[in-house]
């Protein structure tokens, strides 16, 4: 039986496992299992806790479709109310190991557990061949990419995961699985890609939809909330402190002169505990 604990980051769900106390086997049949909202838990995906040797604990992402990724930002948030509320460390500044690199977070504790979390995310990667995407330039903006019956103009940005941000007059109406679907899978991203259509407000607020590779449109992603308010900023529409106001909720996103590293927070809530039968997940 497997000890799990469903959370959400402004309505990005995931499952989450403690690998520290108990063995997990067959990890990307586990993550399509416990993602499934008929025959399963039902979340976005699935994330693991496990030891690190260079951090506080190393986290896992893994997408509904059980492929694995890199980085989530409303994910890490919630590892770090995770790991706190639960006893695993008694710090409210903690390092976290991701295939995106160490994240450093700062919890907001109130009445002994976490309310909401800032998660240094790094610097963001502009460089095409570490994003990946197939392009000469040197910052990839104004990216012509056909999808269906129309055509973008995108902006990529790497935060250990790749994005495409796409600007538009209007996002509420906007079909963001006809086209985002489209644009994952475009061959100019050979690692596929997330993609941001986002809604430029004011200088300090934009309104996003994503779609998310492996997964789908979701509620809210931290990463791509972070690349949407650089590629602003590269394109000169955004200043540097913006909140981003999400279909979960809003994230406040700065990114820093000083050390050029994006800064986000936002809220980690925990939504209920539970035991999973590891003979259900075998006959699926």
């Amino acid at each position: 039986m497997l000890k799990f604990t469903k959370m959400q980051g402004l309505g990005n769900d995931y499952v989450y496992m403690d690998m520290i106390h108990q063995e997990i086997e067959n990890i990307p049949k586990l993550a399509k299992f416990v993602s499934n909202r008929n025959w399963g838990i039902g979340s976005d995906g699935l994330i693991l806790i496990d030891k690190s040797n260079i951090a506080d604990f190393k986290m896992k992402m893994f997408n509904s479709d059980g492929s694995q990724s890199e980085m989530c930002g409303n994910g890490i948030r919630c590892v770090g109310k995770f790991v706190y509320d639960k006893g695993l460390t008694n710090k409210r500044e903690i390092s976290i190991e991701t295939l995106a690199g160490i994240k450093k977070l700062k919890l907001n504790v109130q009445n002994g557990k976490v309310e909401n979390v800032r998660v240094d995310m790094g610097q963001p990667i502009l460089e095409a061949d570490k994003i990946p995407v197939v392009s000469n330039k040197e910052i990839v903006k104004n990216l012509k990419i056909e999808a269906v019956d129309k055509a973008f103009m995108v902006t990529c940005v790497s935060m250990g995961n790749p994005h495409a941000v796409i600007i538009l007059e209007d996002i509420d109406q906007f079909d963001v699985e006809k086209y985002g679907k489209e644009i994952e899978n475009n061959p100019k991203f050979p690692n596929k890609v997330n993609v941001e259509f986002i809604k430029i407000e004011d200088r300090k607020h934009v309104k996003m939809r994503v779609w998310e590779r492996g997964t789908g449109e979701t509620l809210a992603c931290g990463t791509g909330a972070c690349s949407a308010v650089v590629a602003g900023i590269l394109n000169d529409v955004l200043d540097r402190n913006v909140i981003v106001r999400l279909l979960g909720g809003n994230l406040q996103i700065e990114w820093k002169e000083e050390d050029n590293h994006v800064y986000m927070t936002g809220a980690a809530v925990t939504v209920f505990d539970g035991s999973l039968y590891e003979e259900n997940i075998l006959q699926k």
